[in-house]
């Protein structure tokens, strides 16, 4: 073989490799280069090769990377080194430097032009003890991170601007795309603002009004009015109980519906574990399943590895009853020498054993340690709620309140405790469902609701998740079904177990790509092995799906203190949104928080953030297969979801202490209360809905024009939808919708470059058309308005 001229022979001394610069390079790439061992690795070292710092083990040596051009390559290569394919060449560092370019030209030009800041919200409220807060939110037109905005306000109306403070507001991006600029958290201040100045380090500025967040108290309640009915947690026998006895008492007014789906019940095979299953010990850890549940016979299973005390024994297994013994293999000198993989297939194999019980290796376990023998280990299901807690499956129930309970009324469903751990969401349905039937005789407004509305309440979604959340392991999330496979399925996985209900939907789920639900069957958020797998989530959808009257739902959670709507999952691949709401349902939803979250500041005066009011997957996270969409995007039912448990804000510290799934009693009994009251207050917003008669009235609204066009946009009274036509031609349902502009950016704005004739007509959420346009039939009683360009409209 000839030598290595451009790298040198290690004894002499290196020759530079030729390297010159050039815009090719001269092809120099990183390359891979695999040695049998350290020896050559410290042979190319010698040999002044430019190695990287890496080094992996492979099948037939150790990879290590170096810098090479094509003659370094070729050379090492006729020295007989494995010089494989590059890991990165010119063609990558050209690819790299293009992409900085457009980002620095990006860049440049962002700098070279003021940046435009939209306002989304900027907002003073109050919460507890009437400490006064700021919330604002702005959106940059310079999305990329070095842009920072500014925010100073006033001390109130007349006062200097910047005399209320100042603070540099933070950047919000999701699923890798900017949102907009917000505060971490709203600014406790002294003095409520009349205006907030926002400035970019790119030269925008803008000065928006700050307005009040949430409306006045809503109406007090009849001196009669009676609440707090709830002085303790509640499991869901209770609660079920509760609700039974309610109907029981109040009859003429409400009625329990057994829902169709049993859920799998509190229950669980009764296992034992042999081995610690770590360390060296895995090898030799296995454990055994009882067919049947615990409470069905499983307990009263047991299992012994016996050591025979003999020389030379066979392994075997024998049956007595329910009393199971492994005679434990031994060799010439007495020694045990049955593995965990030995005894798991002998128990496997006996016919009388097999039929009460399965026996798997430990997780990752190969079987071949060698078993230590055991005393009489009884099999149990561990569960530890007392016996008035059933362990066979659940009935779910309903109960079912108003007067008219015939479908002829605007239904609201009302449903609690999907997710186990949360232990306040109950006892908050169970207090909206007292006041309700305790208040009918005494107060007229209780009255009006239950006489105008068909209301459903089920106070536990997930009675087998929330057993074992308050007797076995109180963070349980899930419901108790296991779907794992042997490997995830010992005794030690048992808090791991179930599906999150709230995840197991069929719309924007984890099974159509959307983002916030998990495949593993230990997964918190885990899906389940396919849409609407489990009774309770079929419970749910029953229900919408058999009381077509059901127009509102709210899924009442914990915690966090936030109030939501659809839609709430995306795909994070640019981040793909499932459709939002149209302009009319997301100013409904806006419009209504106003009246219930009002409701809920009324009990002890909590006020939920702004920031945490809106779209779920614009105030918290995609959440693929949730019921909220279910119920909107399928049964077109305007759902909400609260959070319960608003963040505690300390003056002392200045900072916000979260609540917890459990809190203390006494300050989850403040939460259930309070967030009663917002189950109250969307009963109100139901009924208005119920109750509107009132036609919508909109307006064309010219926002700029010049010689060559004309901008405008249309404004409306009420929540409602405009379709309008540009071409002369009648509007109807099928004409264009006015959507919105962006997220939190009001309508959107149109443009026409000639004169036009703008047709159109409004329709609110109740159906009532503006004007009692008919757009279906042949009636021109729609709105018209001549749109010039160049002139005076």
């Amino acid at each position: 073989m000839s030598a290595l001229p451009a790298l040198g022979d290690p004894t002499s001394q290196p020759v530079t490799p030729d390297r010159d610069s050039s815009t090719a390079q001269n092809g120099v790439a990183l390359m891979r280069i695999v040695v049998p061992d350290k020896s050559g690795v410290d042979k190319l070292d010698a040999m002044g090769v430019d190695l990287a710092e890496y080094s992996k083990p492979v099948d037939n040596g150790i990879e290590v990377h170096a810098v090479l051009s094509p003659d370094e390559t070729e050379n090492l290569r006729d020295q007989g080194f494995d010089v494989q394919n590059p890991i990165s060449d010119q063609g990558d560092y050209n690819a790299n430097m293009r992409a900085r370019s457009q980002a620095v030209a990006i860049e440049a030009a962002d700098a070279a032009e003021a940046d435009t800041l939209t306002p989304l919200r900027a907002e003073w409220f109050t919460s507890l003890n009437d400490q006064r807060f700021l919330s604002v939110e702005v959106k940059s037109s310079a999305t990329d991170a070095q842009t920072v905005l500014t925010a100073s306000w006033d001390s109130g109306k007349g006062t200097e601007p910047g005399s209320g403070g100042t603070a540099t507001m933070s950047r919000f991006t999701d699923a890798g795309a900017y949102m907009y600029h917000r505060f971490s958290a709203p600014l406790a201040i002294t003095e409520a603002p009349a205006t907030v100045t926002v400035t970019s380090s790119r030269g925008g500025t803008i000065t928006v009004p700050v307005t009040k967040w949430l409306g006045d108290p809503v109406k007090a309640p009849s001196p009669n009015y009676v609440s707090d009915f709830v002085d303790h947690y509640m499991d869901p026998t209770e609660v079920t109980d509760r609700v039974v006895g309610l109907a029981k008492e109040f009859p003429n007014i409400s009625e329990i519906i057994n829902l169709p789906y049993k859920t799998n019940g509190y229950r669980r095979q009764a296992q034992a574990q042999f081995g610690t299953g770590s360390g060296t010990a895995l090898a030799s850890t296995f454990y055994v399943t009882s067919k049947a549940y615990g409470s069905e016979g499983g307990n009263d299973l047991s299992i012994t590895l016996k050591d025979p005390g003999a020389n030379n024994a066979p392994l075997s297994v024998a049956v007595n009853g329910k009393e199971f013994v492994v005679n434990l293999a031994t060799d010439a000198s007495g020694a045990i020498t049955s593995t965990a993989g030995q005894v798991v297939n002998a128990i496997n194999a006996n016919a009388a054993v097999s039929t009460l019980v399965t026996a798997s290796l430990y997780r990752t376990s190969n079987g071949t340690g060698v078993v230590a023998a055991a005393p009489a280990t009884p099999l149990t299901d561990g569960l530890k709620a007392p016996a008035s807690v059933s362990r066979e499956p659940f009935q779910m129930k309903a109960i079912r309140i108003g007067k008219h309970r015939d479908g002829s009324k605007t239904g609201v469903f009302l449903y609690c405790q999907e997710h186990a751990r949360e232990w306040v969401t109950p006892i908050t349905c169970v207090e909206t469902a007292e006041r309700l039937l305790r208040n009918y005789a005494q107060d007229a407004n209780t009255k009006k609701l239950v006489d105008d509305l068909d209301i459903f309440i089920i106070p536990t979604m997930n009675p087998d998740g929330a057993h074992y959340s308050m007797y076995d392991y109180n963070m349980q999330r899930k419901n108790m079904v296991n779907y794992c496979a042997a490997d995830n399925s010992d005794p030690a996985r048992r808090n791991s177990w179930g599906v999150d209900l709230n995840r197991n939907f069929s719309v924007g789920s984890g099974f159509d790509g959307y983002t916030g639900g998990s495949t593993s069957c230990t997964g918190e958020t885990y899906s389940g092995p396919s849409e609407l797998s489990e009774p309770e989530a079929r419970n749910e959808v029953w229900l919408a799906n058999n009381f077509k009257n059901i127009k509102f739902a709210m899924n009442t959670h914990s915690y966090g203190g936030y109030f939501m709507w659809p839609p709430g999952a995306y795909k994070s691949a640019g981040r793909e949104v499932l459709p939002r709401t149209d302009m009319g349902t997301e100013n409904y939803f806006w419009n209504a928080s106003t009246h219930i979250l009002s409701a809920v500041q009324d009990w002890r005066g909590t006020g939920i953030q702004p920031g945490r009011t809106g779209p779920v997957v614009d105030v918290l996270y995609s959440a693929a297969g949730n019921s909220a969409d279910e119920f909107w995007y399928n049964n077109g039912i305007i759902g909400w979801d609260f959070e319960v448990g608003t963040d505690l804000y300390d003056p002392a510290t200045k900072k916000y202490n979260a609540v917890g799934f459990q809190p203390p009693f006494s300050e989850g009994h403040e939460e259930a209360m309070e967030f009663s009251n917002g189950q109250i207050g969307i009963l109100d917003v139901a009924r208005a809905y119920d109750k509107d008669h009132q036609q919508p009235t909109s307006k064309l609204a010219v926002t700029d024009a010049s010689a060559t066009s004309t901008t405008f946009t249309f404004t409306v009274d009420e929540p409602a939808n405009i379709y309008y036509t540009l071409d002369g031609s009648r509007p109807t349902m099928n004409s264009p919708k006015l959507a919105a502009a962006g997220m939190r950016e009001g309508a959107e704005k149109i443009t026409v470059d000639k004169n036009t004739v703008v047709q159109w007509f409004s329709m609110d959420l109740a159906g009532n058309y503006e004007q009692n346009y008919k757009p279906d039939g042949n009636g021109k009683n729609y709105n018209k308005q001549n749109v010039t360009v160049g002139g005076t409209n």
